[in-house]
């Protein structure tokens, strides 16, 4: 018998026990956007009054998940969950301090699975929040560009005063990470007083005629085009993570975005006022503006509204041309056909909704957010979901797509189906959940918040932190006859029995509203 024949069951079962069986050049890329703080308010969900080319053209070539939901809607709780594609709940990560390592010191990261499975793993941007990487995610170790955060020199000197001492002696904010072990996480995730102080940070908006490569995001994708450079000379598969920081605040962009928005034309949120029946604590007023300089503590003016919003329009709009330059980049170098595309905003905003702003609620308008999933095959080109989906269903997705195997630690479902018959029946519930501090309540312990968006309602359940039996308050929002979600319906005694039937839903939790299997 000839020595090839002889030896090829060796080299087949040698195959068959590495992570990386399989063709490497027919297997996808995979291009992993985030973007921070964008809510779904730009062309691919019908806001044609955002500028938003290129996360259009994204959405052309795949499918827009109109009722996409985030697990807590702040930074690092909804990319920790994402990342390991389990839920707070799991992750133990409610605030900004902590690290997911701490309780689940073993768990296998997305990019970390990929890794594993063969693939070349980079990331880039903000990926994780702030100082809390991991490095176990990446083949390379993640880097960031520094960039300046604002374009006048008037404003980097207002907003140099947080790392100032202040005049009693007390230092104006631990933000450049002095502190930060022990700090509270109480207070962390509190939408209450600023963190670093009222005002101390420079304005909260600036429009300077500066170049594009003035600030993060275009350093950021300077950085990831060279890198796609990099990646299309390797034998292997390719994971590229790239993380974009605008619209976050401040609402910083070069001057030419700005003007592509006629600021006359800008509306202001309908809904000025808290949701009505509903507890005091379940929305509350944007603590995080209320760090920026010329921001009122209490309610925002009109003029100012339309500022900020023209502030926030116009830096999706300049985040989105330097995805642009990324996605040009991957059409020239000849990788967008065997490359998933998945763009997702780590949470929605508020914009003077219930006369509000920024995150922190287990509302609507925080919870909701974008997601935009492109990948090679798919029959679906150009659709819209409105199937339920979550963040944590990204991982599974993703994996299936890649054709790596499912862990088992995973709490979300691969979307996979989606994307070939974007309308089939689907999860019939999303779960979202946000805590709020003993000092915000009347609770000695806290309280948590635990969400559910059904195809029709979003019922909210406070219980207390250490005893989730104890109920302080729930909220009821009928989507079909108020999708601003107004009227908190559950203290009204004539839906005692819609309570009941809701509460019934939610103690099922995520595993009672999973997909039907075929």
């Amino acid at each position: 018998m000839p020595m090839l024949f002889r030896l090829f069951p060796a080299l087949l079962l040698a195959a068959l026990a590495s992570p990386v069986f399989g063709a490497p050049a027919t297997r996808p890329n995979v291009l992993f956007i985030a973007v921070d703080d964008l809510r779904p308010e730009f062309g691919a969900y019908g806001a044609t009054h955002v500028k938003s080319p290129n996360l259009d053209r994204i959405a052309k070539a795949g499918v827009t998940f109109t009722r996409a939901y985030c697990q807590q809607a702040v930074c690092s709780p909804t990319r920790s969950s994402l990342m390991t594609g389990t839920r707070p709940d799991t992750t133990k990560v409610w605030d900004l301090v902590t690290h997911f390592r701490a309780a689940l010191p073993d768990v296998v990261t997305l990019g970390q699975h990929f890794k594993n499975h063969g693939y070349f793993v980079q990331g880039m941007g903000k990926i994780y929040h702030g100082s809390l990487d991991d490095a176990p995610t990446w083949s390379v170790p993640w880097s960031s560009p520094k960039a300046i955060k604002y374009g006048l020199e008037v404003n980097q000197k207002l907003d140099q005063r947080q790392f100032e001492t202040a005049a009693d002696g007390q230092a104006a904010t631990k933000a450049r990470g002095k502190g930060k072990k022990n700090a509270s996480a109480d207070t962390k995730v509190a939408d209450g007083p600023p963190a670093s102080g009222l005002n101390v940070r420079g304005p909260a908006f600036e429009a300077a005629d500066v170049p594009d490569s003035t600030f993060l995001d275009g350093k950021v994708a300077d950085l990831a085009v060279s890198t796609l450079q990099e990646l299309s000379r390797k034998k292997e598969p390719f994971f590229l993570a790239v993380g974009f920081a605008k619209p976050h605040l401040p609402f910083v962009a070069p001057k030419k975005y700005w003007d592509l928005y006629d600021p006359a034309k800008i509306e202001l949120a309908p809904n000025k006022f808290r949701p009505r029946g509903a507890p005091d604590y379940a929305i509350l007023p944007g603590g995080e503006l209320r760090n920026y300089h010329g921001i009122p503590v209490d309610s925002i003016p009109d003029d100012l509204a339309r500022q900020l919003k023209h502030g926030y329009y116009a830096s999706i709009s300049y985040m989105d041309a330097q995805l642009g330059r990324v996605l040009d980049e991957l059409d020239r170098l000849g990788l967008r056909e065997n490359t998933i595309i998945v763009l997702w905003g780590d949470h929605g905003w508020k914009l003077g909704e219930h006369d509000a702003w920024c995150k922190h609620s287990n509302s609507e308008n925080d919870t909701h957010a974008p997601l935009l999933i492109s990948a090679p095959g798919m029959k679906a080109v150009g659709a819209k979901s409105g199937a339920l989906v979550e963040f944590v269903d990204i991982y599974p997705t993703l994996a299936e797509l890649a054709g790596l195997p499912l862990p088992g630690h995973l709490e979300g479902s691969s979307m996979k189906p989606l994307l070939d018959q974007p309308n089939r029946p689907w999860k019939t519930a999303a779960f979202s959940q946000y805590p709020r501090a003993k000092a915000q309540t009347k609770s000695a312990n806290g309280l948590m918040g635990y969400s559910m968006r059904t195809d029709r309602y979003r019922f909210t359940l406070w219980v207390d932190r250490t005893d989730a039996t104890k109920i302080d308050a729930i909220e009821l929002y009928d989507h079909q006859r108020d999708p601003l979600e107004n009227t908190n319906l559950a203290v009204d005694p004539a839906h005692a029995r819609l309570v009941q039937q809701m509460t019934a839903q939610w103690q099922k939790g995520w595993r009672g509203a999973r997909p039907p299997s075929s």
